[in-house]
């Protein structure tokens, strides 16, 4: 006897009787499940990709989209800056950039003592503050001029703007003319009046007042937009409450104007300071065929024009580097001096 169940299948002539006693036969086995592409579990791991993909992309997209900057800022930036640091501390020439010889911090100890950086430095400072404080102060006067309802507004702006737009070797070269001794403008003026001519390009403070009137007239129109735009934000309410209680336009930019734009009064003292201590091209073209001396006696060398003359006229490499170093020092000093200031101011404001 077999365990075999295997049931004949009944032809179509058995009696219905014998066809209902019969066994039924066995199911069949069920085949195993054949995964869809497509399907279900597929989709899952798509949208799973897909959300990564998006958590991904917005985690580091940014970053992407910066990226260029900093490589280029690494590049042209920060490494120049890394290099000049480290040729402050050799002796090298710019004839043979590559043989250097460690000096140490003998080129910053010989600055302490270096009778032109001084004089460089008085005159850079001296050029800064003659031309920073008007042309800030003019170009608040005009910013609140153009704040105000006037007709023709969108041309006094662009007339504004256009000294900002002329070439600093065009504006000087018009500047070099009027301020010429014997046929300039400027002394057939003070002839007009009575004075004597003055030699504005050979004296001392004369040649700096010349050279601070060219910054002047080229930054005014720039820094006064720079304010014009602060305006903008500055509630209407204020000035207009200001002339209910009677205060005139002087009373206003006193009271209303100053105030409101102390950020940015303070961010444009910041940028002049920094324009001021690498003044390099008004002063160079101003001295004319004299190159970058500043002058018969240096009385307007400032101190990019000594970096000039140092680097690329007396081929000193490593001085020069530890000049452009002090200058890039100073600067961190005086944005740390506004640091201060302004935390002192903070800590006050109650």
């Amino acid at each position: 006897m077999t365990g075999d169940t295997t049931t004949t299948p009944l032809p179509d002539d058995t009696p219905a009787r014998a066809r209902a006693t019969a066994p039924a036969p066995p199911p069949a086995p069920a085949s195993p499940p054949v995964p869809r592409a497509g399907g279900a579990p597929g989709r899952r791991r798509t949208r799973r990709r897909t959300r990564r993909g998006a958590r991904g992309g917005a985690r580091w997209g940014p970053y992407a989209h910066i990226a260029p900057f900093f490589v280029l800022f690494g590049a042209f930036g920060l490494f120049p800056l890394l290099f000049t640091g480290w040729a402050s501390l050799h002796r090298v020439e710019l004839t043979a950039p590559t043989d250097m010889e460690w000096v140490g911090l003998r080129n910053y100890a010989r600055l302490l003592t270096d009778e032109f950086f001084l004089n460089a430095l008085r005159n850079t400072v001296t050029i800064g503050i003659l031309s920073t404080v008007p042309q800030l102060l003019m170009a608040l006067g005009i910013a609140h001029l153009l704040h105000h309802r006037l007709r023709g507004s969108t041309f006094f702006r662009v007339v504004v703007l256009t000294p900002y737009a002329t070439s600093v070797a065009a504006a000087t070269l018009v500047f070099v003319l009027l301020f010429g001794r014997d046929f300039g403008f400027v002394n057939w003026v003070l002839g007009v009046v009575g004075a004597g001519p003055v030699d504005w390009q050979n004296g001392r403070w004369t040649s700096r007042i010349a050279v601070s009137t060219i910054v002047v007239w080229r930054w005014t129109g720039y820094n006064a937009l720079i304010y014009l735009a602060a305006l903008q934000a500055v509630p209407d309410e204020l000035y207009e409450s200001a002339a209910l209680d009677g205060a005139s336009r002087w009373r206003q930019f006193v009271h209303v104007t100053v105030p409101s734009l102390r950020p940015t009064i303070l961010f444009t003292v910041v940028v002049s300071t920094i324009g001021a201590t690498q003044l390099f091209g008004e002063p160079l073209l101003f001295n004319g065929s004299a190159g970058a001396t500043g002058g018969s006696e240096h009385q307007f060398q400032t101190l990019g024009l000594y970096l000039y003359e140092q680097g690329w006229v007396d081929l000193h490499l490593g001085r020069a580097s530890a000049i452009a170093w002090a200058m890039f020092l100073i600067l961190l000093l005086l944005g740390a001096a506004v640091a201060l200031v302004g935390a002192y101011r903070r800590r006050r404001t109650p």
